[in-house]
Protein backbone atom coordinates (compact mmCIF):
# COMPACT_ATOMS: atom_id res chain seq x y z
CA UNK A 1 0.00 0.00 0.00
CA UNK A 2 1.21 3.29 -1.08
CA UNK A 3 1.02 5.68 2.51
CA UNK A 4 2.67 9.09 1.27
CA UNK A 5 0.78 11.64 1.62
CA UNK A 6 0.96 16.00 2.73
CA UNK A 7 3.80 14.98 5.17
CA UNK A 8 2.78 18.51 6.68
CA UNK A 9 -0.73 17.11 7.85
CA UNK A 10 -1.83 15.24 10.10
CA UNK A 11 -5.13 14.01 8.90
CA UNK A 12 -3.13 12.49 6.13
CA UNK A 13 -1.87 10.22 9.19
CA UNK A 14 -5.29 9.52 10.74
CA UNK A 15 -6.55 8.20 7.48
CA UNK A 16 -3.15 5.68 6.48
CA UNK A 17 -2.76 4.25 10.11
CA UNK A 18 -6.14 3.04 10.20
CA UNK A 19 -6.00 1.21 7.09
CA UNK A 20 -2.84 -0.20 7.51
CA UNK A 21 -3.91 -1.43 11.18
CA UNK A 22 -6.79 -3.12 9.15
CA UNK A 23 -4.43 -4.74 6.38
CA UNK A 24 -2.00 -5.64 8.94
CA UNK A 25 -4.02 -8.72 10.00
CA UNK A 26 -4.05 -10.08 6.60
CA UNK A 27 -0.31 -10.47 5.98
CA UNK A 28 2.60 -8.51 5.77
CA UNK A 29 2.66 -5.06 4.53
CA UNK A 30 5.14 -3.26 2.50
CA UNK A 31 4.54 0.37 2.31
CA UNK A 32 5.99 2.92 0.29
CA UNK A 33 6.26 5.93 2.18
CA UNK A 34 8.32 8.15 0.05
CA UNK A 35 10.31 10.72 1.78
CA UNK A 36 8.57 10.80 4.88
CA UNK A 37 9.90 12.05 8.16
CA UNK A 38 10.39 10.12 11.09
CA UNK A 39 7.67 11.51 12.85
CA UNK A 40 5.00 10.64 10.07
CA UNK A 41 6.45 7.55 10.17
CA UNK A 42 5.76 6.84 13.79
CA UNK A 43 2.38 8.55 13.34
CA UNK A 44 1.61 5.71 11.02
CA UNK A 45 2.66 2.92 13.57
CA UNK A 46 4.22 1.62 11.67
CA UNK A 47 5.47 -1.87 12.73
CA UNK A 48 9.50 -3.77 12.71
CA UNK A 49 8.13 -6.55 10.23
CA UNK A 50 6.25 -3.88 7.65
CA UNK A 51 8.67 -2.93 5.18
CA UNK A 52 9.32 0.49 4.06
CA UNK A 53 10.02 1.89 1.07
CA UNK A 54 11.82 5.38 0.20
CA UNK A 55 12.36 4.78 -3.40
CA UNK A 56 9.10 4.28 -5.44
CA UNK A 57 10.81 2.48 -8.08
CA UNK A 58 11.92 -0.31 -5.64
CA UNK A 59 8.29 -0.73 -4.27
CA UNK A 60 6.53 -0.99 -7.61
CA UNK A 61 9.39 -3.55 -8.43
CA UNK A 62 8.60 -5.70 -5.07
CA UNK A 63 5.01 -5.00 -6.00
CA UNK A 64 5.10 -6.63 -9.28
CA UNK A 65 7.33 -9.50 -8.57
CA UNK A 66 5.14 -10.55 -5.21
CA UNK A 67 2.21 -10.34 -7.60
CA UNK A 68 3.50 -12.63 -10.44
CA UNK A 69 4.40 -14.85 -7.43
CA UNK A 70 0.80 -14.76 -6.73
CA UNK A 71 1.65 -13.47 -3.23
CA UNK A 72 0.15 -9.98 -3.27
CA UNK A 73 -2.64 -8.10 -3.24
CA UNK A 74 -3.35 -4.21 -3.45
CA UNK A 75 -4.83 -1.37 -0.92
CA UNK A 76 -5.33 1.64 -2.76
CA UNK A 77 -4.22 4.84 -0.55
CA UNK A 78 -7.20 6.59 1.35
CA UNK A 79 -8.16 10.11 1.38
CA UNK A 80 -9.28 12.85 -1.38
CA UNK A 81 -8.46 12.10 -4.81
CA UNK A 82 -8.86 14.99 -7.44
CA UNK A 83 -10.50 13.87 -10.86
CA UNK A 84 -7.68 15.18 -12.70
CA UNK A 85 -5.05 13.58 -15.29
CA UNK A 86 -2.21 14.33 -12.16
CA UNK A 87 -4.92 13.33 -9.71
CA UNK A 88 -5.11 10.24 -11.41
CA UNK A 89 -1.55 9.00 -11.19
CA UNK A 90 -1.84 6.29 -8.96
CA UNK A 91 -5.33 4.76 -10.78
CA UNK A 92 -3.32 4.90 -13.78
CA UNK A 93 0.11 3.45 -12.80
CA UNK A 94 -0.70 1.01 -11.05
CA UNK A 95 -2.54 -0.69 -13.66
CA UNK A 96 -0.20 -3.48 -14.49
CA UNK A 97 0.11 -4.50 -10.76
CA UNK A 98 -3.33 -4.46 -9.91
CA UNK A 99 -3.94 -6.58 -13.52
CA UNK A 100 -1.30 -9.04 -12.75
CA UNK A 101 -2.44 -9.36 -9.16
CA UNK A 102 -6.34 -10.35 -9.84
CA UNK A 103 -4.93 -12.76 -12.67
CA UNK A 104 -2.78 -14.50 -9.64
CA UNK A 105 -5.80 -15.00 -7.47
CA UNK A 106 -4.87 -11.77 -5.19
CA UNK A 107 -7.17 -8.51 -4.28
CA UNK A 108 -7.75 -5.06 -4.71
CA UNK A 109 -9.25 -3.15 -2.24
CA UNK A 110 -10.44 1.12 -2.68
CA UNK A 111 -11.12 1.66 1.14
CA UNK A 112 -12.11 5.26 1.97
CA UNK A 113 -11.42 7.28 -0.94
CA UNK A 114 -13.80 10.10 -1.37
CA UNK A 115 -13.79 12.81 -4.73
CA UNK A 116 -12.78 16.52 -4.41
CA UNK A 117 -14.62 16.94 -7.70
CA UNK A 118 -16.57 15.12 -10.19
CA UNK A 119 -15.23 15.59 -14.03
CA UNK A 120 -16.38 13.14 -16.72
CA UNK A 121 -13.04 12.65 -18.48
CA UNK A 122 -11.00 11.21 -15.60
CA UNK A 123 -14.07 9.08 -14.49
CA UNK A 124 -13.34 7.67 -17.72
CA UNK A 125 -9.46 7.17 -16.84
CA UNK A 126 -10.07 5.53 -12.83
CA UNK A 127 -12.99 3.05 -14.37
CA UNK A 128 -10.02 0.29 -15.11
CA UNK A 129 -8.90 0.31 -11.83
CA UNK A 130 -12.28 0.42 -10.37
CA UNK A 131 -13.36 -2.28 -12.67
CA UNK A 132 -10.26 -4.66 -11.65
CA UNK A 133 -11.13 -3.62 -7.88
CA UNK A 134 -12.74 -6.45 -5.81
CA UNK A 135 -14.19 -3.86 -3.20
CA UNK A 136 -14.99 -0.16 -3.36
CA UNK A 137 -16.17 1.64 -0.05
CA UNK A 138 -16.23 5.68 -0.40
CA UNK A 139 -16.10 7.86 2.14
CA UNK A 140 -18.89 10.39 0.75
CA UNK A 141 -22.39 9.73 -0.56
CA UNK A 142 -21.84 11.73 -3.77
CA UNK A 143 -18.58 9.84 -4.71
CA UNK A 144 -19.69 6.66 -4.59
CA UNK A 145 -23.14 7.88 -6.33
CA UNK A 146 -20.58 9.31 -9.24
CA UNK A 147 -18.12 6.30 -9.60
CA UNK A 148 -19.92 3.01 -8.31
CA UNK A 149 -19.71 1.13 -4.91
CA UNK A 150 -21.03 1.31 -1.35
CA UNK A 151 -19.97 4.20 1.22
CA UNK A 152 -18.83 3.93 4.98
CA UNK A 153 -17.83 6.39 7.39
CA UNK A 154 -14.43 8.42 6.68
CA UNK A 155 -11.36 6.31 8.14
CA UNK A 156 -10.88 9.15 10.90
CA UNK A 157 -13.75 8.47 13.01
CA UNK A 158 -12.04 5.50 14.07
CA UNK A 159 -9.07 7.16 16.10
CA UNK A 160 -10.07 8.96 19.25
CA UNK A 161 -11.61 8.46 22.99
CA UNK A 162 -15.09 9.83 22.68
CA UNK A 163 -17.98 7.00 23.01
CA UNK A 164 -20.45 8.96 24.24
CA UNK A 165 -22.23 12.47 25.09
CA UNK A 166 -21.25 11.97 28.73
CA UNK A 167 -17.76 12.00 29.92
CA UNK A 168 -16.04 13.08 33.33
CA UNK A 169 -13.77 15.62 31.28
CA UNK A 170 -13.65 19.13 32.06
CA UNK A 171 -14.26 21.12 28.81
CA UNK A 172 -12.95 24.76 28.93
CA UNK A 173 -11.84 25.00 25.49
CA UNK A 174 -13.21 26.73 22.48
CA UNK A 175 -10.77 25.24 19.53
CA UNK A 176 -10.05 26.89 16.87
CA UNK A 177 -8.01 25.82 13.51
CA UNK A 178 -8.37 27.47 9.80
CA UNK A 179 -6.65 26.64 6.59
CA UNK A 180 -4.48 28.63 4.79
CA UNK A 181 -3.57 27.26 1.67
CA UNK A 182 -6.29 27.80 -0.51
CA UNK A 183 -7.18 30.87 -2.56
CA UNK A 184 -9.92 31.91 -0.70
CA UNK A 185 -8.69 31.32 2.42
CA UNK A 186 -8.25 34.48 3.97
CA UNK A 187 -8.77 35.12 7.44
CA UNK A 188 -12.07 35.40 8.99
CA UNK A 189 -13.78 38.47 8.44
CA UNK A 190 -14.75 40.78 11.68
CA UNK A 191 -18.42 39.26 12.36
CA UNK A 192 -16.89 36.35 11.99
CA UNK A 193 -14.47 36.64 15.21
CA UNK A 194 -16.96 38.73 16.75
CA UNK A 195 -19.23 35.56 16.97
CA UNK A 196 -16.46 33.50 17.84
CA UNK A 197 -15.64 35.73 20.98
CA UNK A 198 -19.43 36.58 21.75
CA UNK A 199 -20.19 32.40 21.92
CA UNK A 200 -16.76 31.92 23.81
CA UNK A 201 -17.53 34.70 26.70
CA UNK A 202 -21.43 33.40 26.73
CA UNK A 203 -19.84 29.47 28.28
CA UNK A 204 -16.73 30.92 29.97
CA UNK A 205 -14.12 29.37 27.11
CA UNK A 206 -10.63 29.68 26.81
CA UNK A 207 -9.93 30.80 22.91
CA UNK A 208 -7.29 28.41 21.53
CA UNK A 209 -6.23 28.11 17.93
CA UNK A 210 -4.66 25.09 16.79
CA UNK A 211 -2.31 23.25 14.18
CA UNK A 212 -3.14 20.07 13.06
CA UNK A 213 -1.53 20.97 9.24
CA UNK A 214 1.49 22.80 9.70
CA UNK A 215 0.95 25.32 6.62
CA UNK A 216 -1.59 26.81 9.00
CA UNK A 217 0.41 27.54 11.56
CA UNK A 218 1.02 31.45 11.22
CA UNK A 219 -2.51 31.63 10.38
CA UNK A 220 -3.27 29.94 13.77
CA UNK A 221 -0.93 32.54 15.33
CA UNK A 222 -2.77 35.62 13.78
CA UNK A 223 -6.26 34.44 15.00
CA UNK A 224 -5.15 34.08 18.47
CA UNK A 225 -4.55 37.16 18.51
CA UNK A 226 -7.51 38.29 17.00
CA UNK A 227 -9.50 35.92 19.20
CA UNK A 228 -7.60 37.10 22.31
CA UNK A 229 -6.88 33.55 22.73
CA UNK A 230 -3.65 31.33 22.58
CA UNK A 231 -1.95 29.15 20.39
CA UNK A 232 -0.94 25.50 20.10
CA UNK A 233 1.71 26.15 17.85
CA UNK A 234 3.69 23.03 15.30
CA UNK A 235 7.11 24.30 17.14
CA UNK A 236 9.27 21.28 14.67
CA UNK A 237 8.24 18.53 16.85
CA UNK A 238 7.19 14.84 15.19
CA UNK A 239 3.69 14.55 13.78
CA UNK A 240 3.20 11.58 16.72
CA UNK A 241 3.82 14.57 19.09
CA UNK A 242 1.95 17.18 17.57
CA UNK A 243 -0.98 14.98 17.16
CA UNK A 244 -1.27 13.94 21.04
CA UNK A 245 -0.75 17.77 21.99
CA UNK A 246 -3.85 18.22 20.03
CA UNK A 247 -5.75 15.36 21.08
CA UNK A 248 -5.09 16.48 24.15
CA UNK A 249 -6.39 20.11 23.40
CA UNK A 250 -9.31 18.68 21.73
CA UNK A 251 -10.32 16.46 24.95
CA UNK A 252 -10.36 19.79 26.99
CA UNK A 253 -12.72 21.28 24.42
CA UNK A 254 -16.27 21.95 23.99
CA UNK A 255 -17.03 23.03 20.32
CA UNK A 256 -14.05 23.21 17.90
CA UNK A 257 -14.69 25.33 14.93
CA UNK A 258 -12.41 24.55 11.99
CA UNK A 259 -12.64 24.50 7.63
CA UNK A 260 -10.91 21.42 7.86
CA UNK A 261 -12.24 18.38 7.69
CA UNK A 262 -9.95 16.14 9.73
CA UNK A 263 -9.59 18.65 12.06
CA UNK A 264 -13.58 18.35 12.83
CA UNK A 265 -13.20 14.73 12.75
CA UNK A 266 -10.34 14.61 15.33
CA UNK A 267 -11.51 16.77 17.56
CA UNK A 268 -15.47 14.94 17.29
CA UNK A 269 -13.78 11.42 18.20
CA UNK A 270 -12.25 13.26 21.55
CA UNK A 271 -15.54 14.72 22.69
CA UNK A 272 -15.70 18.11 20.83
CA UNK A 273 -18.92 19.47 18.80
CA UNK A 274 -17.89 20.04 15.43
CA UNK A 275 -18.56 23.25 13.92
CA UNK A 276 -17.59 24.00 10.37
CA UNK A 277 -17.92 27.99 10.53
CA UNK A 278 -17.13 28.45 6.64
CA UNK A 279 -16.08 31.34 5.19
CA UNK A 280 -16.64 30.04 1.40
CA UNK A 281 -19.18 27.76 0.22
CA UNK A 282 -17.51 24.38 0.07
CA UNK A 283 -19.68 21.13 0.57
CA UNK A 284 -16.57 19.02 1.52
CA UNK A 285 -17.16 18.35 4.87
CA UNK A 286 -20.98 18.16 4.93
CA UNK A 287 -20.37 15.06 2.34
CA UNK A 288 -18.27 13.68 4.55
CA UNK A 289 -20.01 14.15 8.11
CA UNK A 290 -23.19 13.35 6.31
CA UNK A 291 -21.42 9.54 5.53
CA UNK A 292 -21.21 8.95 9.33
CA UNK A 293 -24.70 10.03 9.95
CA UNK A 294 -23.81 13.55 11.03
CA UNK A 295 -25.43 16.49 9.57
CA UNK A 296 -26.35 19.85 9.68
CA UNK A 297 -22.59 21.06 11.07
CA UNK A 298 -21.73 23.54 8.37
CA UNK A 299 -22.55 26.99 8.80
CA UNK A 300 -21.55 29.28 5.79
CA UNK A 301 -21.21 32.73 7.42
CA UNK A 302 -20.89 35.37 4.97
CA UNK A 303 -24.17 36.32 5.02
CA UNK A 304 -24.91 35.67 8.71
CA UNK A 305 -25.00 38.52 11.45
CA UNK A 306 -22.75 37.83 14.65
CA UNK A 307 -26.10 36.99 16.01
CA UNK A 308 -27.19 34.52 13.84
CA UNK A 309 -23.86 32.43 13.86
CA UNK A 310 -23.72 32.26 17.64
CA UNK A 311 -27.56 30.74 17.67
CA UNK A 312 -26.02 28.20 15.11
CA UNK A 313 -23.23 27.73 17.68
CA UNK A 314 -25.96 27.31 20.15
CA UNK A 315 -27.74 25.04 18.45
CA UNK A 316 -24.84 22.57 17.60
CA UNK A 317 -24.07 22.69 21.13
CA UNK A 318 -27.51 21.35 22.26
CA UNK A 319 -27.10 18.83 19.73
CA UNK A 320 -23.63 17.15 21.01
CA UNK A 321 -24.87 13.84 22.72
CA UNK A 322 -26.80 12.84 19.36
CA UNK A 323 -23.90 14.11 17.23
CA UNK A 324 -21.62 11.49 19.75
CA UNK A 325 -23.89 8.92 19.36
CA UNK A 326 -23.38 8.93 15.57
CA UNK A 327 -19.53 8.85 15.73
CA UNK A 328 -19.81 5.89 17.93
CA UNK A 329 -22.17 4.34 15.25
CA UNK A 330 -19.75 5.26 12.69
CA UNK A 331 -17.47 3.36 14.53
CA UNK A 332 -19.44 0.66 14.87
CA UNK A 333 -19.94 1.02 10.53
CA UNK A 334 -16.02 0.74 10.69
CA UNK A 335 -15.74 -2.29 12.11
CA UNK A 336 -18.25 -3.78 9.31
CA UNK A 337 -16.35 -2.43 6.79
CA UNK A 338 -12.66 -3.43 8.52
CA UNK A 339 -14.38 -6.70 8.64
CA UNK A 340 -15.56 -6.93 4.43
CA UNK A 341 -12.07 -5.60 3.82
CA UNK A 342 -10.66 -8.61 5.88
CA UNK A 343 -12.94 -11.17 4.23
CA UNK A 344 -11.81 -10.13 0.74
CA UNK A 345 -8.08 -10.46 1.08
CA UNK A 346 -8.68 -13.90 2.97
CA UNK A 347 -10.73 -15.09 -0.28
CA UNK A 348 -8.13 -13.62 -2.08
CA UNK A 349 -5.59 -15.98 -0.71
CA UNK A 350 -7.05 -18.73 -0.70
Amino acid sequence: MPARGQYENIGDILLRRQLLDWLRESGPLHVYVGQSTDGYDDGLRLQPEDVRYRSFRTWYLAALKLALQGKASYAFKPGEIQLTLIGMKEHLSMLPVIALIRARGGAVVRVGVGSRNFAPVPRALITPSIALSNLSLWRDVETARYLGGDVMPDLAFGEGAAESGTDNEVRDVLVVSMRSDLSYAADPPAHWLAAVRAFADAHDLEIWTATQVHVDDEKAARLAADLGGQALRWDGRGHDEQEERLRALYRRSLVAISDRLHVLVAAVTEGAVPAALLTDSSDKIARHFAAAGVHDITVPTAKLSVDEIVARLENLLARREQILEFVAQARTELDSAKARVGSALTASSR
